[in-house]
């Protein structure tokens, strides 16, 4: 008599330290250590993530591994590193620039990056906003006429079901000063799948709607995280890049060449490249301002400008973001400009004085 034969179980989020043992991405010595870290930060890598790495300090591993490392606090860090929370008028709310406000309506993501600057907030836990809050969120859009632009965050908000999205959607599209709606997610590309005709339905709106990926590495930009992107694209919204420069992952002329030419590619425009927020346990991923300056001006005149992202930094403190970029500017010991050309020469500028 034949056995019985258990179907094969479709692949699952990668949650504990032992699933990451089970999954080889971690060792049997580093376990207890891993243990005390997930006692402070979650962890989760979806399947079209998980099979993306190669080693688990690859470029891909080390965004999603957790390390002992995280365990340690520099004295350089803040749990609440761009001040969000002072800036929180009510659940759900931040508002931190007069035209625009962010929209917090969950705090949970498809990934957790070791990165985050949020790290102290998002997890399992973090939940959804309850109708009760959300209408109150809600609210103080409705009351605040100057909001012209709302940026959908978390938290991912593609982890929205579409009945949900959609809902939200109508409700900014009942409040005439709402003229932008931005959504900024990793879903794309950590799990494309959920990205589906059904929720990329739930986003068309008669506002002006922008898709923010979330992207560090060209290997993300898969033929599933593509077609994700296309689905949104072929709703006439247009897709933005923003990347974090990491220490191991996009840090040399190469990677992060390779990174901006993947998403011009996939038809997305390079947005931000954002200096790492000095959050708890992320020391390891710091690169330097005055070296991720250097790794542009390296590719000026070697990539397009269509792929040229704008360098910021968010001042801690909830000071807002500022742009960091190369500076191609010098004054000459004559008062006048120089501009610096993209081989490093050096051109003086006869109309302009310093």
């Amino acid at each position: 008599m034949a056995l019985p034969v258990n179907p094969p179980q479709p692949p699952r989020t990668l949650r504990s330290v032992a699933d990451l043992l089970a999954a080889g991405l971690i060792t049997p010595a580093e376990a207890p250590a891993l243990e005390n870290v997930a006692q402070h930060y979650a962890t989760a890598i979806p399947p079209a993530f998980a099979k993306l790495i190669e080693s688990p300090d690859d470029p891909i591993g080390r965004q999603v591994i957790p390390d002992a490392a995280e365990g340690h606090t520099d004295p350089t860090e803040d749990p609440d590193p761009i001040g969000d929370d002072a800036l929180s008028p009510v659940p759900g709310i931040v508002h931190r620039y007069a035209d625009r406000a962010l929209l917090k309506p969950l705090l949970v993501c498809p990934l957790y990056c070791r990165f985050c600057f949020r790290r102290e907030h998002v997890g399992p836990g973090g939940g959804v906003l309850d109708e009760a809050a959300l209408e109150t969120a809600l609210d103080w859009l409705r009351t605040h006429p100057d909001i012209h632009e709302v940026v959908m965050t978390g938290g991912d908000p593609l982890m929205l079901s579409p009945r949900r999205m959609r809902a939200i959607m109508q409700a900014l599209e009942g409040m005439e000063h709402i003229h932008t709606i931005r959504i900024h997610s990793r879903v794309p590309v950590a799990d494309p799948d959920r990205l589906d005709e059904e929720m990329a339905d739930a986003l068309e709106t008669t506002r002006s709607m922008w898709l923010v990926a979330h992207i560090n590495h060209a290997r993300e930009l898969t033929p599933a995280a593509r077609a994700a992107i296309r689905r949104v694209q072929a709703r006439a919204i247009p897709v933005l890049g923003q990347s974090v420069l990491l220490r191991g992952v996009n840090d040399t002329p190469e990677a992060l060449e390779a990174l901006l030419r993947a998403q011009v590619a996939a038809r997305i425009r390079p947005y931000y490249l954002h200096q790492l927020d000095p959050a708890p346990g992320t020391a390891r991923f710091h690169v330097p301002i005055r070296e991720g300056q250097r790794l542009l001006a390296d590719l000026r005149g070697r990539v397009t400008g269509i792929a040229w992202p704008t360098y910021v930094l968010d001042i801690p403190g909830g000071h807002g973001k500022v742009p960091i970029g190369p500076d191609y500017l010098r004054t000459g010991p004559d008062g006048m400009l120089a501009a610096v050309a993209p081989d490093g020469t050096l051109h003086r500028l006869a109309r302009e004085r310093g």
